[in-house]
């Protein structure tokens, strides 16, 4: 059995062992032409359930008469559940192949955009939000495992299309929501409802793919596979990714939470300040592609770390000094320094040896990195509401971008959690 689990990991993926090769080519071509389809369709879908209610929060609380702090508490649902739907993913990718789980995870996205905004109440509607966010939160968690498992030679370059991809679904949703729902008529039910569309386009690929050897280690999908007896919680690399994922996830949501009203306190208008937030998210459409391939090339990623957090640094600093006078450096700053999150998760792919090793560091590294960042832009709301400025708040998210550096520097070191959490029979 222990030999079966490296040539999944290294060969062309979509084996049939009882089958002769030639007949087996043809699947496999296809197969992997429809993985590469279904990947960029549920990374476009992993974004538009957060930044559409955004972009319509104020018509939604109105319909629904929610109170301010129920709509606060909206703000952290998603990376609430992103943590405690994240944990259940690598014991359903056991039990039912990573395929599978995706393409149900794309179903409770499309589910839950349809119902929420007909649900006719606040509990109703958070709890068809919860079932799009445990959606996206098993494919969060399950899509560096698949890039690992079908695309073990390409791993940089299948993570920058995902992560692209990614981008791509969080600014468009937020940029066209608006405009597209008062095409509509006005009304913001259908505003949110449209996306679920996205989301039933997204379940096509991932039928067919459910149904083959997606699972890691020789097993077929559906099959339940032993654990490997890996501890995750014993590598320092695991660890130090954790940290470093749910600090670059702080200031991401700090971000698409706080800087358009940053901008806009210091005299930006309120269209301009909107443009200069999509100009942040913008640009990981196209860092978001190179970085990966960067990263895979280098033995090390501290290198990488290092230039994103000094971008960060220096965009803070930007914010704090001029925030008007170079508000579209410090946007561009920024958006460089958000790219920290494809990089991130490169390094899940990196930093495992084993398609077990992947599913247990993906789900322990997202999982607990949303924890992590839950607290953070609600501490920027109460520093900002009970210093009178913003100029505590930037000053913490300036310092934040320290540890962030110093764990990604530890993460991003050439060592495998296999070799430090490997069970002691296995050593």
């Amino acid at each position: 059995m222990a030999s079966e689990e490296t040539p999944t990991m290294t060969q062309t993926p979509i084996r049939t062992e009882s089958a002769p090769e030639a007949k087996t080519a043809p699947t496999r071509a296809w197969a992997v032409r429809l993985m590469i389809v279904g990947i960029v369709l549920a990374a476009l879908n992993l974004r538009p359930a957060i930044t559409s209610l955004g972009a319509l929060l104020e018509e939604v609380r109105d319909g629904l008469g929610m109170s301010g702090s129920v709509a606060g508490l909206l703000t952290s649902v998603p990376p609430l559940c992103f943590a405690i739907f994240g944990v259940m993913a690598p014991r359903f990718a056991r039990r039912f192949g990573p395929g599978a789980v995706v393409c149900a995870g794309m179903a409770a996205i499309a589910a839950g955009l349809v119902i929420r905004p007909f649900a006719g109440s606040t509990v109703g509607f958070l709890v068809a939000s919860a079932l799009a966010l445990m959606g996206i939160a098993v494919s969060n968690v399950l899509m560096p495992v698949i890039v690992k498992r079908w695309f073990p030679d390409r791993v940089g370059s299948m993570t920058g299309l995902y992560s692209m991809a990614l981008a791509l679904g969080t600014s468009l949703a937020a940029a066209v929501t608006v405009p597209v729902t008062d095409a509509l008529g006005g009304s913001w039910k259908t505003g949110l409802a449209l996306w679920a569309a996205l989301a039933v386009a997204a379940v096509v690929p991932w039928v067919p793919l459910a149904r083959e050897r997606g699972t890691e280690g020789g097993a077929t999908a559906g099959t339940p596979q032993r654990d490997d007896g890996l501890r995750i919680t014993r590598s320092r690399t695991a660890w130090a990714l954790a940290v470093f994922f749910g600090l670059q996830a702080t200031a991401a949501y700090i971000t698409m939470g706080w800087m358009a009203q940053i901008f806009r306190d210091a005299g930006v208008s309120a269209g301009t300040a909107g443009v200069l937030l999509a100009v942040t998210m913008a640009m990981g459409v196209p860092l978001a592609f190179v970085i990966p391939r960067l990263a895979t090339r280098l033995p090390s990623q501290g290198p990488i770390v290092i230039a994103l957090g000094m971008c960060g640094l220096a965009g803070y600093a930007g914010l704090y000094f001029a925030p008007a006078g170079g508000a579209w450096a410090w946007a561009v700053l920024l958006g460089i320094s958000n790219c920290a999150f494809p990089l991130a998760l490169t390094m899940v792919g990196m930093r495992a040896r084993t398609g077990t090793g992947v599913v247990k560091l993906s789900a322990f590294a997202q999982s607990t990195g949303y924890l992590i960042s839950i607290p953070g832009p609600l501490l920027v709301g109460v520093l900002y509401q009970h210093s009178g400025g913003w100029g505590v708040p930037i000053a913490l998210m300036a310092a934040l971008m320290v540890p962030q550096i110093v764990v990604g520097v530890i993460a991003g070191r050439n060592r495998t959690v296999e070799d430090e959490a490997a069970p002691a029979a296995a050593v």
